[in-house]
């Protein structure tokens, strides 16, 4: 799908469709609207003052043949209330509408922006609804519908004088959209087809392919850093764990006084549970239990092109966790990379663990400031459904404070959870020095953030737990079922916010 911001006066464009967003308000058809009503002889007007539309979030009015266009057709998407709006909003309005118009088999479009919102931010928003809009589950099925891709998408609007703007946005939504899309593309793969080994050897690729560095630890490797809490949850199954390395330094070096940025991603590429396996039902979607991996890969890849003046490193602890003859029980008692002890009272609670290995790693490696994203707890599903990403923090309030800033630019909704030193009196080990679910009832993400802060220790930290927002369970209208990717934005704004 190419992508471009194009001067044409949208009246003169040919096109299939010409996309423009409109306000629910008491006059809806105001600037470029009111024009387009006046060469329609006024049918604009007589559309919002009867029931064909309101104005209202995502509502859509498809016009066939519109009088004053050579578009073939004129698509009115919702905006609701001006005061409302936001480019998360646009960015939802660009998705839905390349969704709507993919289903009708058109080919390609241009997306009219209004004369107030004429921004490099604008473009942006547009450009990653439309590309992450245009990402299908389908790739395993053999009877893919043919005519169903959309070729090319105008942005109009822009003038000469404010198409470099646009461009800009254009150019970084892309990248940003494209590393999202990769990232789900991973989260999607069926575990058969993305083991440990594989998803090291893809993130490997995409490293070596975007001019980062990469290293990939293998099971002796591991075995050899004393990674015990990460082999504990790898040791059931037949599949060897990796731990993957990727590296971002900037070329003229770092800026001065930067942090080092860790991130640290789960990638658990299938969890039965192991010995305290999950129930059946809806256990085939433990595939996206490396959600928080794929991420931390795909933000990468983004920052290879965007260019931060800040040194990133990442850091994947990757594994199955399945029942076998070997897998650990409940009760046994691991010791992490840290030198900490752990005692497993449940094997389904692996995720803390491979992330106690992985948080450790990447302080050794330089790491001044910790994110890590894990698909960790059903509790936070219970907590905020699906619509937050929970977040936990370390000590330094700071800076979970600039990822909840980045978070509220890009328009990911993400809300603080507590962590009060009583909770983390519910891990206190009574055969070693932590376990590894809470001894109380309720505050299960919680405990499960402590656990991981156990071994960021006074780095400052946070943990963002994905478990209710890496997956939908049905289709957004400006969303395909399955995997979202989900934080990527907020991170790759966060890394670029402190360069």
């Amino acid at each position: 799908m190419q992508i471009k911001i194009d001067t044409t006066p949208y009246a003169n464009l040919e096109t299939d469709a010409i996309v423009s967003y409109v306000f629910d308000e008491t006059d809806p058809i105001q600037g470029t609207l009111a024009d387009i009503d006046k060469s329609s002889n006024g049918l604009l007007k007589k559309l919002s003052t009867g029931a064909e539309f309101s104005g209202k979030p995502l509502e859509m009015t498809l016009i066939h043949a519109p009088a004053g266009l050579k578009a073939a057709r004129l698509l009115l998407v919702g905006a609701g209330k001006r005061d409302k709006f936001d480019v998360a909003l646009l960015r939802k309005i660009a998705g839905a509408a390349t969704r709507y118009l993919k289903a009708r088999s058109v080919k390609k479009f241009a997306f009219l922006v209004r004369e107030n919102d004429l921004s490099d931010n604008t473009a942006q928003a547009i450009v990653e609804g439309a590309i992450t809009a245009d990402f299908e589950t389908d790739k395993y099925k053999s009877d893919k519908k043919p005519g169903k891709d959309i070729e090319s998408i105008s942005i109009l609007g822009y003038s000469d004088a404010n198409k470099s703007a646009g461009e800009k946005g254009l150019a970084k939504g892309q990248t940003i959209a494209d590393a999202q899309n990769f990232a789900r593309d991973l989260i999607n793969e069926p575990s058969n087809k993305l083991t440990p080994k594989i998803l090291a050897d893809k993130a490997a690729a995409m490293a070596k392919e975007a001019g980062l560095a990469v290293e990939v630890l293998d099971e002796k490797k591991i075995a050899e850093l004393k990674m015990g809490a990460l082999l504990g949850v790898s040791q059931g199954g037949p599949e060897p764990p990796r731990m993957i390395v990727i590296t971002y330094t900037p070329a003229g070096g770092a800026k001065a006084g930067a942090p080092v940025i860790g991130l640290v991603g789960k990638a658990v590429t299938f969890d039965t549970g192991g010995v305290s396996i999950k129930p059946a039902d809806g256990m085939e979607k433990m595939k996206y239990d490396m959600a928080g991996g794929a991420t931390m890969i795909g933000v990468m890849r983004a920052l290879a092109v965007l260019k931060p003046s800040v040194k990133v490193i990442c850091v994947v602890p990757a594994t199955e966790n399945v029942v076998g003859g070997r897998a650990q029980k409940p009760g046994d008692i691991q010791t992490a990379m840290s030198g900490k002890t752990i005692e497993v009272l449940n094997t389904d609670a692996e995720g803390r663990l491979i992330l106690a290995d992985g948080v450790h790693y990447a302080k050794q490696l330089g790491a001044t400031h910790l994110v890590d994203a894990a698909t960790l707890t059903g509790a936070i599903v219970v907590a905020l459904a699906s619509i937050h990403v929970g977040v936990f923090s370390g000590a330094d309030q700071a800076w979970t404070d600039k990822l909840l800033a980045s978070a509220k630019a890009v328009g990911e909704k993400m809300w603080q959870m507590p962590m009060d030193d009583e909770y983390r009196e519910f891990i206190k080990g009574s055969f070693a020095d932590i376990q590894n679910i809470g001894s109380g009832k309720g505050g299960g993400s919680i405990t499960g953030a402590w656990f991981i802060r156990e071994f960021a220790g006074d780095t400052p930290w946070i943990h963002l737990d994905i478990a209710g927002t890496a997956w939908n369970d049905d289709a957004k209208p400006w969303l395909a079922k399955g995997p979202t990717g989900v934080a990527l934005r907020t991170l790759v704004n966060l890394v670029m916010s402190q360069s």
